[in-house]
Order: structure tokens, then sequence, then C-alpha cells
């Protein structure tokens, strides 16, 4: 089957779109942000009123770095990867906070995936092993998700290399 851009689509056997974790949503970042400058604020008047009136602008300045800090986190938790896996292809797309997407299409017949396991913690680094060259996945999940991703892209793997499967009809 052809699409508009001539290419063969075939269905896929995994699909994982893998993001950073940011366990503060905008909501959490916006009573935060009330509470810090509630905090900030008292402790500036009280400095104000005992004649230190100086400090009343560093507790503003502080509050505006915190500020600043958390917004980059939050465009930073836009980047994400794209591993795809079809019977003749092993596609990973990292798109980065900036925007800038690099692609990689590899074999899945000729791709080897490669862990760095760490005794006490876990998977600590996984890597697409082919032709030599390694390729860094998956760095934005957690030790047990990693071991999850890597176990269900390992099947996936083993799945295309026996070929496409035959589905049966109801």
């Amino acid at each position: 089957m052809n699409g508009d851009n001539g290419a063969r689509l075939e269905p896929r056997i995994f699909a994982a779109v893998i993001t950073p974790h940011r366990s503060l949503g905008s909501t959490g970042f916006l009573i935060l942000m009330l509470c810090i400058g509630a905090l900030s604020f008292a402790c500036g008047i009280m400095f104000l009123l005992i004649g230190a009136w100086p400090v009343f602008g560093f507790l503003g300045l502080d509050v505006l770095l915190i500020y600043i800090a958390f917004r980059a986190n939050f465009r930073a938790a836009s980047a994400y990867e794209e591993v795809t896996v079809t019977a003749s292809e092993l596609t990973v797309r990292k798109v980065s906070h900036h925007g800038k997407v690099r692609e990689w299409t590899l074999n899945p017949l000729w791709v080897r995936l490669d862990r760095i396991v760490h005794d006490e913690f876990g998977i600590e680094r996984l890597f697409l092993v082919s032709r030599g060259r390694r390729l860094s996945i998956a760095g934005f999940l957690s030790p047990d998700e990693k071991a999850s991703f890597a176990q269900a892209l390992s099947a996936a793997l083993g799945e295309a290399r026996r070929g496409p499967t035959r589905t049966m009809l109801n």
C-alpha cells in the first residue's frame, strides 16, 4: 500500500513516545509561585520595617529567578522520543525542546538492544547497536521504566526478525 509520499505503509509492531516526567503541573506551579511570592513579600516587608530595605528587592529577585528556572524546566519537558518498529524498519525520532528533529532508520534484523545495568539501581542506559554504532534511547525513563521498555522493544525486534505475522480472520 502506498501513501501520499510513495512510501510503503507497514503495520506497526511497536510504537512508543517517550517524554520527560514532570511531577508539577501548571496548577501546582501557580500555587507554588503564589506561596513563594507571598512568603517572600512577607519577609521583605519585615526587612523593610526594620530598615533593611535593599533585602526587599533581593527577595523579589529570588522569586523572579525561581520563576525563570521553572519556566526553563517546563520548556525542556517538551522534548520527546518516538520509537517505531515495523517488519522492515526501526525508526527513532528525537525532538529537542527547541524543536530540532533528528531521525534514525535502522534495519531491525541488524539491531541489538544493549543495556548498561547497575547492580543496585537497575538499567541505567539503553542503546540500539547497529553496524558498530550506538544510539542512546529512552534517556527520560526511570530504571524500572527502562526495563519494561527494553522488554517490549526486544519482543518487537524479535517479532520483526521472525517476519510478517499472519492474522486470523473471524
